[in-house]
């Protein structure tokens, strides 16, 4: 199908400038929405007041409703964007990284997303069922992610052969909470470094019969 033109009553009209104009805008709104409420939520969590969200995306406060009708909307988008981003990082990484220091990287990158989604816990233990969906969206965006990059780093002999990626989602997450340790964000880092020197040992190198 022509970029320029969209199926509109069962036939193809052509996009006029201005449509493509308010399309494009309604995107980057979307986007500055979508980054403010994170920031807004990592800050104040998700009782934060609307306006400060949509003074922050430097957008009103009817536009955020046209694209998040509901609170729930806007958190369910917010969680959906970061687990896409962290998901699309692994294959950045991993093709600028050798499989080793890539998986390494990417479990740092990991530690970020969870930091972040703390902001957010409130909100996924309140039993609204508009959050049902999300723990699978979880791990199904984030799981293979980490798989390829155990896969590569196993073949390539930098790490043991018997790590599951769910299991070592949780792992991270456990040991980025701060009711596990207390600590912050830095310190998390540094045991997430410790369980990378875990994943290590064992690991057989290349060409090894073992």
């Amino acid at each position: 199908m022509d970029d320029k033109s969209e199926e509109r009553g069962g036939g193809l009209e052509p996009l006029n400038s201005t449509d493509r104009r308010v399309r494009a805008d309604a995107q980057r709104n979307s986007k500055a929405l979508l980054e403010a409420a994170m920031a807004v939520f990592a800050a104040s969590g998700v009782d934060a007041p609307v306006r400060e969200i949509a003074d922050k995306a430097g957008v009103g406060v009817g536009t955020l409703y046209r694209h998040f009708p509901q609170r729930s909307d806007l958190i369910v988008a917010v969680f959906r964007n970061e687990v896409d981003a962290c998901a699309n990082a692994a294959s950045a990484i991993a093709a600028e990284y050798q499989p080793g220091p890539a998986l390494a990287r990417w479990m740092q990158r990991y530690v970020d997303f969870i930091a972040a989604k703390r902001g957010l816990a409130a909100a996924f233990s309140s039993g609204d069922p508009a959050y049902e969906s999300l723990p699978l969206y979880f791990l199904e965006k984030l799981r293979p992610a980490l798989q390829t990059l155990l896969d590569a780093a196993t073949e390539a002999g930098d790490v043991r052969s018997d790590v599951d990626a769910k299991e070592l989602l949780f792992a991270i997450a456990r040991l980025c909470s701060p009711d596990h340790y207390g600590g912050g964000p830095d310190q998390a880092r540094r045991m997430v470094g410790l369980l990378v020197d875990g994943l290590r040992y064992c690991a057989p190198s290349v060409g090894s019969d073992v």
